[in-house]
């Protein structure tokens, strides 16, 4: 694997969006390699009916256009998840709107859902369809849409057929009005049409690929608990928690700090933990989760695990580590898990609520 520690001086040379347009293209041409180190056993498990590998995730954001799915695989991840993807493209908000906290390490973006649109990242996906891997997809709306629920309808019906899994993000906080869709009556209408959509999709005998909520780790007590009383009604397959945040903690150094936007990255690593342990027990631990937000080490991830995450996700941490982080989040992992007297990676799922 082409050594990070040469690139990242490179790289960051360059504003934060422009560097992450040069890594995207590097990964096109195959210029980053791959890890083939095969996966820890004691990583493995099975969910929705799908075989992960290992729990450790690239978050949406990443790759937003679906450009990279089997490259990011490739660096050893279980599983990618390749958006946010809207109906129609969008150039989202004016730049600059990506900025690094290196002294934080993490990121304030308020991107706005840019994208090149659902039909080129179809046509993505469906090059791609076949290949080994899990390949998620995490759909959203334009920005000047009123009826939510028709742009998300549009999107899962166009990538049900391409995808293991789907996601609907209704939490980023760059979208005007979009974090209103987490609100009780709000989200019961745009999950019984996604559901819809999504049954809409399937040829006959065909694979439902289970549909996941991204949510914000900003909720009060009782948006947490109205979001699991209708996931609970709804048969929705799973949760991610979470997304950005808009708070600032105190203690942030970075001269970007004050940037607006959503941050993520180290300092998202308690809140949204303290989230996800929340959203188990409002669940019973009922629903599966997915857990993003701050993870940069196999004890970040563990952590996750623990507090009720079936699977986790990561970005940020990529930014200051670079692609060989995967490897070692879990290689730490597995020799965490290994010490408890653990056998498998979902055994050790919820531990801290036993």
């Amino acid at each position: 694997m082409f050594p990070y520690a040469l690139a990242r001086p490179v790289l960051h040379l360059f504003d934060a969006e422009t560097a992450h347009g040069l890594a995207i293209r590097a990964l096109r041409a195959g210029l980053v390699g791959g890890d083939s180190t095969p996966d820890d056993p004691i990583l493995a498990q099975s969910l929705w009916g799908l075989d992960f590998p290992n729990p450790i995730g690239l978050a949406a954001g990443f790759d937003k256009d679906a450009e990279v799915p089997d490259a990011m695989l490739r660096t050893g991840f279980g599983f990618v998840e390749a958006g946010t993807v809207t109906p129609r493209p969008q150039p989202g908000n004016p730049k600059p709107r990506l900025f690094r906290l290196t002294e934080d390490e993490a990121a304030i973006n308020r991107f706005g859902f840019n994208s090149g649109g659902l039909e080129a990242y179809a046509l993505r996906l469906e090059a791609r369809h076949g290949r080994p891997g899990i390949v998620g997809a995490n759909v959203g709306k334009n920005k000047e849409t009123e009826r939510a629920e028709n742009d998300y309808a549009v999107g899962i019906e166009r990538v049900t057929p391409l995808s293991d899994y789907i996601v609907v993000n209704i939490s980023s906080p760059n979208t005007e009005g979009l974090r209103a869709l987490q609100a009780r009556e709000s989200l019961s209408q745009l999950l019984g049409a996604s559901m819809e959509a999504r049954a809409r999709a399937i040829p006959d005998g065909g694979r439902v690929p289970p549909l996941l909520v991204k949510v914000a780790p900003d909720l009060e007590f009782a948006e947490m608990q109205d979001i699991a009383d209708v996931v609970m009604a709804s048969e929705i397959d799973g949760l991610v928690i979470g997304n950005t945040t808009v708070d600032r903690p105190t203690d942030l150094r970075s001269a970007e700090k004050s940037q607006a936007g959503g941050l993520s990255g180290r300092p998202l690593m308690e809140k949204s933990t303290a989230c996800l342990a929340e959203f188990y027990r409002l669940t019973d631990g009922k629903v599966p989760l997915v857990g993003c937000g701050g993870v940069a080490s196999g004890a970040d991830a563990y952590a996750k695990i623990r507090a009720g995450a079936s699977l986790v996700q990561l970005y940020t941490a990529l930014v200051f580590q670079g692609p060989a982080l995967v490897g070692r989040i879990k290689r730490e992992l597995a020799a965490l898990l290994k010490q408890d007297g653990f056998a498998n990676v979902s055994e050790a799922i919820a531990a801290d609520h036993t």
